[in-house]
């Protein structure tokens, strides 16, 4: 009989959760998809209140070998995926839903983050990036003081034509 006790998951929040893309994540990902320089700021702003998904896949951890050298005792954990571009940058891998991150990869398992808990977490892994549904059919990278303003919670504001990220103010 096994005395190790039974590990408890982290409750994110998303216990009803389906997996399915919103319907507003998903009108705003068509209308980026049509046109990306007048979308992505409507895009960031939905996805400030929105969930996404952070897949997490198996890693082969120790493989113990006997005196043959036949591998017998195996282990593995549980990680966050970061993708390295072209230009050497990391980047953390988020879904909008379980069937674009399926695409991408049919044995990972969707942990339901804000999305300011996802961008905090590339953030804090060194990423330069956070890159929402890889696999398409419309993918997005987020990066530089959008990743930043995302991570730390701040409100993206339009301004006429502009946009700008409000922080809190001076207490």
């Amino acid at each position: 009989m096994d005395a190790t006790p039974p590990r408890r998951l982290l409750d994110t929040g998303f216990g009803d959760d389906t997996g399915a893309v919103s319907a507003d994540v998903a009108h705003a990902l068509a209308s980026y998809a049509v046109d990306p320089a007048a979308g992505y700021a409507a895009l960031l702003t939905v996805l400030q209140g929105a969930r996404l998904l952070v897949p997490v896949v198996a890693v082969l951890g120790e493989v113990e070998r006997d005196e043959a050298g036949l591998a017998h005792d195996k282990s593995s954990d549980m990680a966050a995926v970061l993708l390295t571009g072209a230009d050497g940058r990391l980047a953390l891998l988020a879904f909008t839903g379980t069937g674009t991150m399926h695409r991408w990869d049919p044995e990972a398992r969707p942990v339901p983050v804000p999305t300011r808990q996802a961008a905090q977490a590339a953030v804090q892994d060194g990423a330069a990036a956070l890159v929402v549904d890889v696999a398409g059919p419309t993918s997005v990278v987020i990066e530089g003081e959008d990743l930043a303003g995302l991570a730390a919670g701040w409100t993206l504001a339009r301004v006429g034509e502009r946009t700008a990220w409000i922080g809190p103010g001076p207490e």
